[in-house]
């Protein structure tokens, strides 16, 4: 599994990139906190939700720290997503290193 820091996401974003960030937490934490233009599917509705991903386009997967996205991340891979990446540290590591308007929890 291939993992980015939020600032490489940062980078990747400032240059408009094609890539989908897919958030995988719960409505209630993306209620809370949500980086703006992420694509939100829950992590145990992923499955139900494949056809919806693109396997050429990049997708950059978070949850709050990145264990949830961790194991998203490595189902995509294993089934046919090489291109879906983890987002190391999570929207927490967003909100501390890039963006302090997105809240903590």
């Amino acid at each position: 599994m291939i993992e980015i820091t939020v600032g490489q996401l940062k980078g990747r974003r400032d240059a408009d990139e094609d890539l989908m960030l897919l958030d995988v937490r719960e409505p209630y934490e993306v209620a809370t906190a949500a980086i703006a233009g992420a694509t939100t599917i829950r992590m145990g509705e992923i499955p139900l939700h494949l056809a919806e991903l693109s396997t050429d386009r990049p997708i950059v997967v978070m949850c709050h720290h990145g264990g949830r996205s961790a194991q998203v991340t490595n189902f995509l891979n294993a089934n046919g997503y090489p291109n879906a990446v983890n987002l190391e540290g999570g929207i927490d590591a967003w909100s501390i290193q890039i963006d302090p308007s997105v809240s903590r929890y």
